[in-house]
């Protein structure tokens, strides 16, 4: 298991932070989010031999938003 702290950008609500967990939730092999919309960031631990981590950036910018890192 992989987990990686992914940097965000556009995220204004809380409504944003539920898109967000649950575009990463959709995803295979994702077992744990936490997005912070203080800190603008998303906490994902997944399993990266079922989801890459372009996927998961993939997902967050399907929503609207940018990963910045």
């Amino acid at each position: 298991m992989t987990t990686e702290t992914l940097s965000i950008s556009g995220m204004s609500c809380s409504h944003c932070v539920r898109a967000v967990e649950s575009a990463l939730n959709a995803l295979d092999g994702v077992t744990a989010e936490t997005v912070n919309l203080a800190d603008g960031t998303a906490r994902v631990t997944y399993d990266d031999a079922q989801t890459p981590r372009a996927n998961l950036v993939a997902a967050v910018e399907e929503e609207g938003y940018m990963v910045t890192s």
